[in-house]
């Protein structure tokens, strides 16, 4: 309690620099809740990617399409016990900014090759039942605010109807939750049979395959065995780890996770160096009345303490706040308005936000703490 009259006492003494210090530093660790929780939204799948499950597309682009046949011959590959195709339907609702990811698939392949994909039996049911239905997610049918039982109508310029409408209607027939916090519930799954038979052209290609293997370990050599199956054929494959995949996607915009640190690094650099020189100005104001304290008898050990005490106050006061600040507005609600896939800050975000609270006070506070440490009291004294 004496050291903490004596923190708090000092920290007292300029008011305004004090709070000025301590809204820097709320204001950073607010920018690094929220831009961990952007990143988790632009990574979003990574980290709940089955890592038994691997992705066969065409080894050109995702864009060129496959035979449906591969799916038989991708099965028979030693390692691999199940597989089943995807293709991107890619369409309009209402305007372009209404964007979220449409993907056409078999309905019992999906929900036994995502069990993150949590589905009532009464809407696995429903959706067996609907060729027009659709399964949708909790995120998504909250963004546009969609029930079971509504039509949803989707243009795509990319897959017209036979007759070449490009307007489709489907029925909401299902949606799902997620898990865990991390599943994207932003996506919407079409039934695979309406699609095709409704489609002007393209009967019996698909986009990619996703393979769920036996034994993930084994992974890398499944992913040779599948592509050598398809070698200098007419289409050669890429397989990679459904993780890998997710994350292509991701960098089709930029390395997020490099950019979202290097903003977070210049943004605690610069409050390191408003925090340290909040410390330096305080010690050297100070330096009669430190001299005064080792004269009394305090030790160079409890000097060099008190000062790295008040640096780790501010830090902590300020750091704590932030962190409190931004996981309140995360819980809010996405910015967006539900145009990101998931919104959230991860636990371990939240743990290298506690723990560079700890490191800020110890870098921001230590050099000035080393220069009361050394201060020799008759040479103090006569300033």
């Amino acid at each position: 309690m004496k050291f903490l009259s004596l923190i708090f006492g000092n920290l007292r003494r300029k008011k305004l620099r004090t709070a000025l210090t301590v809204l820097s530093i709320i204001v950073a660790f607010v920018l690094f809740g929220y831009l961990g929780a952007i990143r988790a939204a632009f990574l979003a799948g990574i980290d709940v990617a089955g890592a038994d499950r691997l992705i066969t597309r065409n080894k050109v682009s995702l864009i060129n399409l496959m035979p449906m046949a591969h799916l038989a011959e991708i099965e028979r590959v030693e390692g691999v016990d199940m597989a089943a195709h995807n293709t991107w339907f890619g369409g309009i609702y209402q305007e372009p900014s209404n964007f979220f990811a449409q993907i056409v698939v078999e309905p019992e392949a999906l929900l036994e090759l995502f069990p993150e994909y949590v589905v009532s039996e009464e809407d696995q049911r429903r959706w067996l039942a609907t060729r027009t239905g659709v399964l949708i997610g909790r995120g998504l049918a909250e963004r546009f605010e969609w029930s079971v039982g509504d039509k949803v109508p989707i243009m795509n310029p990319l897959w017209s109807q036979q007759g070449g409408d490009p307007n489709w209607v489907f029925d909401v027939a299902a949606i799902y939750d997620g898990a865990e916090q991390g599943v994207d519930t932003s996506q919407m799954f079409i039934r695979f049979d309406f699609f095709d038979e409704a489609r002007s052209g393209g009967q019996g290609l698909v986009g990619w395959y996703t393979v769920r293997i036996d034994d993930p370990d084994r992974a890398a050599e499944v992913a040779v065995a599948i592509d050598q199956v398809f070698a200098n054929s007419p289409d050669e494959t890429k397989t990679e780890p459904e993780g890998a995949f997710i994350q292509g996607f991701a960098n089709q915009m930029g390395n997020i996770g490099f950019i979202i640190t290097s903003i977070v690094g210049a943004v605690f650099f610069t409050i390191l160096l408003v925090a340290g020189n909040t410390m330096a100005y305080s010690v050297r104001e100070r330096i009669n009345e430190l001299a005064v304290l080792k004269a009394v008898g305090f030790t160079d050990g409890g000097v060099l303490g008190l000062v790295l005490g008040e640096s780790l106050v501010i830090t902590v006061i300020g750091g704590g706040i932030g962190l409190a600040l931004a996981w309140l507005m995360v819980s809010a609600g996405d910015p967006t308005g539900g145009a990101l896939p998931v919104f959230f800050i991860p636990l371990r975000d939240l743990l290298l936000g506690v723990l560079l609270i700890f490191v800020l006070a110890f870098i921001a506070g230590i050099f000035p703490a080393r220069m009361a440490q050394r201060l020799q009291v008759a040479d103090a004294l006569r300033r």
